[in-house]
């Protein structure tokens, strides 16, 4: 009913409607405002009596005095309140509160003219233009509607959240209210009474009594209920105690809870784990379908379904990886080693784990968290195998090594597609045989190589306990010899080394988009890039997500790190110098250790040289496994998006990359003849919100509590900033914040900080002076990296990249893991780009 209304409505150019007749499809014709008032008044709520004056009016370029007169009339004129209603106002991905203008107590057709003038112009306001462009909205095509109300009397008035838009928790709903208009509480100029309803009997304090409370909790699901999502609620109560609510609209902020969270009886606990992978930014619906077949896949190579060894594994939040650890914290025999094993996540998540253990909904339980058949299955199969394959590494670790290189290339020539594959449904069938190169049990060879080479770097820590310390145990794994990333990173450093004069000047002086289109186009001479992509093309941020364009297509990050390499002119800081250091350091501290250990534990002592030197000899391949796996994983995107132009041809995608926002079985549906363009629409925007998010909860409750909310961080008062130490040393530099290092500009000797890191982003690594991350893990690709280049790293510091800007001189230990201020921020070289770059979004504000 509502879409034929607007049509005729906008054929006769209506620019006044009764917000009775107003319903969720009209946003575009009375924007979000207007629309969440009238489906609250079709949901048979108490909303005061009002008009909406069109966007049509506002695209006319004047004030319908004469309509908008008449409308105020028949309302009752006397005081109302004005308030604006835009077209991107009040959505699910975008609140826009306190961006645009509210007038109270307007009176008269010149003071209501006025108000609605003053609506007009806030569109345009410095705020709301910056909020729409921090939230990816284009200016074009935005339009303004302005909704006209009678004023509420109000005795008492406030908001309602009808989940906590502070800890996450869609259990609880949180009421602000004070006496008299809310506009001390929307504004928030005025102290509030806070009420934090849980379902119990509500308190007796503040301005609000229990009825009252009691009234807005069940006005609140209702709407909730209604809308379908939680929402942020104005309202107001009269002096006759009538309830009106003024304004309904979704809580943007709020993380997705993750895929399986609401079929939950009973709570379940999340922790994020795609940060091991460098990924906080979402997964494309594409990618993560490509994940989960993978992980299934592996399972199905050693006889085992995924869904039989429990509840246990990896779900989907907001299009990011979180592994469920509910039955392993209520499993007796696995809750007391939980602790420890958290270590690898850093000191956030190992605290947020003991306290989960001592809230009784986590209770231990008797039994395993997995069917005990399935893992004797999975194990008989996996343990010979692992056995064998671990001695057979150690004993020749050389031969082990020719043996993994062998399987890599051996994954790369069996990722290429069969002659013939023709059809789009040919091409489905071969993303998922592709997969099995990597994935079957034929790539045993890298498989257990690169495990001996992980577990080898642990023996040490164990035989040299009292005797060495973490910085030392660190310091060994400098400069490591046969990591595939470290070889690239030093590869795209010495084509820059021996570029001539005029294209050092070239590539200087020209933008990395422009300098990539140039090559693109056949118009930069070869500089050595097409033989670095023949190797290293199938790579890229974020490469574990097929939905990512991998250097190969888009070569623009690479132009942007050449040019920061050109930026280093001391040559003892040239990367290949550092390499060499740090290589030097290791053997000279493995030596320092293993007399050290002889003196005093002769028969440790020669264990722990043998497993150092076999730590240099293997661990490097530890990178291999991941890089092999790109192999198919790029294939897989090659022929998705081959999928996606013959889908475009049909009419069934709007375009060819539109395929990354439908999963496999969605594809094939597609591919059908399934018209699929609503569907990528509606996963694009969600997805494009998403990768607006800066921060991801490291722990979730399946009720959508972020753990950490609910024990908020108090830095220091000296501005120290704690995390774990990941790669030792120390060093001193500017900051530079960066969230995409696709344009990213470093300085030699700035300090990088970034919300993560992946393989990736290594190359900016050879000219910073240090890393400064606020996810990962010591094992995770960025620290084990850094170690190799002999830079400090220190990890898992919370908001660092809202705590410390751009220029700000900090020093980075890492070895006690601390980032500390030492001085006043200046402006570094080009700091405006790395602050527009790092810019956060404009999160909800008070109104």
């Amino acid at each position: 009913m509502g879409a034929v209304m607007l049509a005729g409505q906008a054929r006769r150019q209506v620019h006044v409607i009764d917000l009775a007749e107003i319903d969720a499809s009209m946003v575009e014709l009375v924007g979000g405002k207007a629309a969440g008032l009238g489906e609250m008044i079709r949901a048979g709520r108490r909303v005061p009596a009002g008009f909406c004056l069109t966007t049509e009016a506002h695209r006319s370029g004047a004030i319908p005095v004469d309509q908008l007169v008449d409308a105020y009339t028949r309302l009752g004129a006397g005081r109302v309140a004005v308030r604006s209603s835009g077209t991107a106002e009040d959505l699910a991905d975008a609140s826009f509160a306190g961006q645009q203008d509210t007038l109270l107590d307007v009176e008269g057709a010149d003071g209501l003219v006025e108000a609605v003038q003053r609506c007009w112009d806030s569109l345009w306001s410095e705020r709301a233009v910056a909020y729409r462009r921090a939230n990816g909205i284009a200016d074009e095509g935005v339009r303004m509607a302005v909704v006209v109300q009678r004023m509420v009397d109000a005795e008492f008035a406030g908001v309602l959240f009808t989940a906590n838009p502070l800890t996450g928790c869609r259990t609880e709903m949180v009421v602000d209210a004070t006496r008299g208009l809310g506009t001390a509480v929307v504004d928030g100029s005025g102290i509030a009474d806070h009420y934090v309803l849980d379902g119990g009997v509500p308190p007796e304090s503040g301005c609000l009594d229990r009825p009252r409370l009691q009234a807005l909790r069940e006005v609140g699901g209702r709407l909730q209920d209604w809308f379908g999502v939680p929402q942020d609620v104005e309202w107001a109560i009269d002096h006759d105690g009538t309830l009106w609510l003024l304004q309904s609209r979704p809580i943007t902020t709020l993380f997705p809870l993750p895929a399986n969270a609401e079929a939950s009886a009973q709570p379940r606990a999340y922790f994020e784990v795609g940060h091991m992978q460098g990924m906080l930014r979402p997964f494309t619906p594409a990618g993560m379908s490509a994940l989960h077949l993978a992980t299934g896949m592996w399972f199905e190579a050693y006889g085992v379904e995924a869904d039989s060894l429990g509840a246990m594994g990896v779900v989907d939040a907001g299009g990011r990886l979180y592994l469920d650890l509910t039955e392993l914290l209520r499993s007796k025999w696995f809750r007391a080693r939980l602790p420890e094993a958290m270590h690898v996540y850093g000191p956030r998540c190992v605290e947020i784990v003991e306290r989960l253990l001592a809230d009784p909904r986590f209770a231990p339980e008797r039994g395993l968290p997995f069917r005990v058949s399935a893992a004797f299955r999975m194990a008989r199969r996996l343990v010979p195998e692992v056995v064998a394959g671990i001695a057979r590494t150690l004993a020749r670790p050389a031969a082990a090594r020719a043996r993994a290189f062998r399987c890599t290339e051996e994954i790369r020539r069996r990722s290429s597609p069969p002659p013939g594959l023709a059809t789009a449904a040919d091409r489905l069938r071969f993303v998922e045989d592709v997969q099995k190169t990597f994935l079957g049990r034929e790539a045993a060879d890298l498989v257990w190589s690169l495990m001996t080479g992980i577990l080898v770097s642990q023996i040490p820590g164990s035989l040299l306990k009292g005797i060495a310390t973490e910085a030392e145990l660190n310091t060994v794994l400098g400069g490591l010899p046969h990591n595939v990333t470290t070889e690239m990173d030093l590869a795209l450093w010495r084509l820059v080394r021996d570029l001539d004069d005029e294209h050092r000047e070239l590539l200087r002086t020209t933008s990395p988009a422009e300098a990539a289109e140039m090559y693109r186009e056949g118009r930069l001479a070869d500089i050595g890039l097409t033989a670095f992509l023949d190797a290293y093309g199938h790579r890229a941020a974020a490469e574990v997500d097929i939905g990512v364009p991998r250097w190969s297509e888009d070569p623009t990050p690479l132009f942007a790190t050449i040019a920061n390499y050109l930026r280093i002119t001391d040559s003892d800081q040239a990367p290949d110098r550092r390499f060499e250091r740090a290589a030097a350091a290791a053997e000279a501290k493995i030596d320092e250790l293993v007399r050290r250990a002889r003196r005093t534990r002769p028969v440790r002592g020669r264990l722990a040289a043998f497993f150092l030197r076999r730590t240099r000899e293997l661990t490097g391949l530890r990178e291999l496994g991941k890089f092999a796996w790109l192999y198919p994983l790029a294939e897989t995107r090659r022929q998705v998006l081959l999928v996606g132009d013959d889908l475009m041809s049909r009419g069934l995608l709007d375009r060819a990359d539109d395929i990354m926002f439908l999963d496999f079985r969605e594809m094939g549906a597609a591919v059908r003849g399934t018209d699929q363009r609503e569907l990528v629409r509606a996963r694009r925007a969600v997805h494009e919100r998403e990768l607006r998010r800066r921060r991801v909860p490291v722990a979730l409750l399946s009720d959508g509590t972020d753990l950490e909310a609910v024990a908020p961080y108090q830095p220091p008062a000296d501005g120290t900033l704690t995390g774990m130490g990941a790669a030792p040393g120390r060093a001193t530099g500017r900051a530079r914040v960066v969230h995409d290092p696709a344009t990213a500009h470093i300085e030699p000797g700035e300090i990088l900080v970034a919300p993560t890191t992946d393989p990736g982003w290594t190359p900016l690594f050879l000219s910073a002076g240090g890393l400064v991350t606020e996810t990962g893990s010591p094992t995770a690709h960025g620290p084990t990296v850094a170690r190799e280049y002999g830079i400090p790293a220190v990890i898992c510091v919370r908001d660092a990249t809202q705590r410390i800007q751009t220029g700000d001189l900090i020093s980075v230990d890492g070895s006690a893991g601390i980032v500390q201020p030492e001085g006043e921020r200046e402006s570094a070289p080009d700091t405006a780009l790395a602050q527009r770059s790092s810019a956060q979004p404009g999160a909800e504000q008070d109104r």
